[in-house]
């Protein structure tokens, strides 16, 4: 049945073009945002994945950040440790030099106290950022001002979405307290001995040779906190290292679910394309219908 009040034909034919207009709409957003999924509208559910996932990216920056801060403060300090077990070697020596006979231990006393001046001097000058991990009274960040510094380490989100912090605590040598305020007890019991840095002295061979347990002493433990320090720097590194590397992994994830794949959508647009020029005269033909009606009445 003809009717010149309704075309079905023309209506199907609209159908069809405004499906491919839109169609084609959404293709052209696709390729001027680079993203199939650009908002909720487009898929709410992997739309809602990829922000919580961009979330923990910006999340991952700001723990760089914590760690980078972190790594440099245990770094400067590492440095300054090592640095003072090499001075304390050099005390050794001028130690064991003046338990000889015939050295000038004048001399030999005041090298000592030039070394022992560079040690404080290094304890001093070993801060990053206000933090000094040689001397725990600078040290205002972290547990306590004696328990070191703590440096965010990771988030860590569990399968109901809460999200708990990780750190890394990093104790303070403190070789302020150990060389000069409390000192460094070896043995136990009756045989306990502490030693600081102003019991080695060396102007006369006999104290030379009484300072030579000290001296043991001081470098055995300034070797030990040299060694934590170089242990704890090297695992904020190396997490670091991990948090770059997992943010990369997260941001590529993120990606694959929103990013619009071009080569497919390129395609897809020229064909559009055509579907629409094809749409356009297929309304055209159906808009003509009713006008053939005319050759009835002639």
């Amino acid at each position: 049945m003809s009717s010149i009040l309704t075309n079905n034909g023309a209506m199907v034919a609209l159908q069809t073009l405004k499906s491919i207009n839109s169609s084609l709409n959404d293709t052209q957003s696709a390729i001027s945002t680079g993203k199939d999924i650009n908002s909720a509208k487009d898929n709410a559910s992997v739309w809602a994945i990829s922000k919580v996932m961009e979330s923990d990216v910006a999340g991952y920056n700001a723990i760089e950040d914590s760690l980078s801060l972190g790594e440099s403060t245990v770094a400067v300090a590492s440095t300054g440790a090592e640095q003072i077990v090499e001075k304390l070697k050099e005390i050794k020596e001028k130690v064991v030099s003046a338990t000889g006979e015939n050295v000038d231990n004048d001399k030999i006393s005041s090298e000592v106290d030039e070394l022992k001046s560079q040690i404080q001097s290094i304890i001093g000058a070993s801060q990053f950022n206000g933090a000094n991990l040689l001397d725990s009274s600078t040290v205002t960040t972290g547990t306590s001002a004696t328990n070191g510094i703590t440096v965010l380490s990771s988030l860590d989100r569990d399968n109901t979405g809460a999200v708990t912090a990780s750190n890394i605590t990093v104790a303070s040598a403190d070789f302020t307290d150990k060389f000069t305020t409390t000192g460094v007890t070896v043995g136990t019991g009756t045989s306990a001995a502490t030693y600081k840095l102003a019991d080695i002295k060396v102007d006369t061979s006999s104290n030379a040779e009484g300072s030579l347990d000290a001296i043991e002493a001081l470098i055995d433990t300034a070797t030990a906190e040299a060694a934590k320090l170089g242990a704890s720097s090297a695992r904020i590194t190396d997490q670091k290292d991990f948090i770059s590397k997992l943010s990369d992994s997260v941001t590529s994830g993120i990606g694959s679910l929103v990013d619009a794949d071009m080569e497919e959508t390129s395609a897809r647009l020229q064909a559009l394309q055509v579907q629409q020029q094809l749409g356009t005269q297929a309304l055209s033909i159906a808009n003509q219908a009713p006008q053939q009606l005319l050759s009835l009445f002639r």
